[in-house]
């Protein structure tokens, strides 16, 4: 599996470079705050509502920490899609936030 850091994902947001990210938390956890572009589908429901993801495209998985990004990527991956895993997840996460 592929991996990036918060850093990078952040770097490359800043300079403008369209990233597909999913942010796989619970609602409670996405009240605090995501990653403006970034989709949220819980972990519990990733593999019910991969159907709405494109195999074509490249998705960057986030979690708190990395560890849920790392399952949901490795169940993606294994469906046939392109994933990287967001090692670091949202603690140390710097850039902007929705809220």
């Amino acid at each position: 599996m592929k991996t990036t850091t918060v850093k990078e994902v952040e770097q490359q947001l800043a300079a403008g470079v369209n990233l597909n990210i999913i942010d796989v938390r619970e609602a409670d956890e996405v009240k605090e705050g995501k990653i403006p572009s970034a989709i949220h589908i819980p972990l519990g429901l990733v593999e019910f509502r991969m159907h709405e993801l494109d195999k074509n495209q490249e998705y960057v998985m986030v979690c708190r920490s990395g560890n849920r990004s790392g399952l949901a990527a490795r169940l993606l991956e294994g469906q046939g899609f392109s994933v990287i895993n967001m090692l670091g997840g949202m603690v140390n996460w710097e850039g902007p936030l929705d809220y």
